[in-house]
């Protein structure tokens, strides 16, 4: 990794609703594992265009987020690159563009976007609801699911 590397893991979700809040859980619990001044972390509840405001200027951005699947498990962790991008709960919000448009628009606006961009998506049951603490299953899994996710971004950025 060249030192001069700016890269972002940013984690996606809100933590007052129940299991939405794995992907800011997870970049705190890693922003102390993880210590190297060209890594930095942040959080955000948000999609869409307002996520090009948090991504611009690095060279590289580790999305973690929360996904429901039809055939998933509760704590499953998924590795996606945006060619084979599936719907994440903030990533493809409903009341913005998609990720994907946003990141052409932005492209073809020349801003000033990463080109290397990789998305953790962990599975979750319930984010409608309003807790900060996750659902059983997730709480159960939470240690083996950190674990997971350290070792992709730890063979990402490497």
């Amino acid at each position: 990794m060249p030192d001069d590397k700016k890269i972002l893991i940013l984690g996606l979700g809100n933590d007052i609703l129940t299991d939405d809040g794995i992907g800011p859980r997870l970049a705190n619990d890693l922003s102390s594992m993880i210590v190297n001044d060209n890594v930095h972390f942040n959080v955000a509840c948000c999609g869409g265009l307002e996520i090009m405001e948090y991504i611009k200027g690095y060279q590289q951005v580790i999305f973690i987020d929360a996904i429901r699947t039809k055939d998933g498990n509760p704590g499953d962790v998924y590795y996606f690159k945006p060619a084979d991008f599936k719907e994440t709960s903030h990533l493809s919000s409903l009341h913005d563009i998609t990720f994907l448009t946003a990141l052409n628009l932005g492209n073809k606006l020349d801003l000033d976007l990463p080109l290397d961009l990789h998305i953790i998506a962990v599975e979750i049951i319930e984010d409608l609801e309003f807790s900060n603490e996750f659902t059983t299953p997730l709480k159960i899994r939470y240690p083996e699911i950190l674990k997971k996710v350290f070792e992709i971004i730890s063979r990402i950025k490497d």
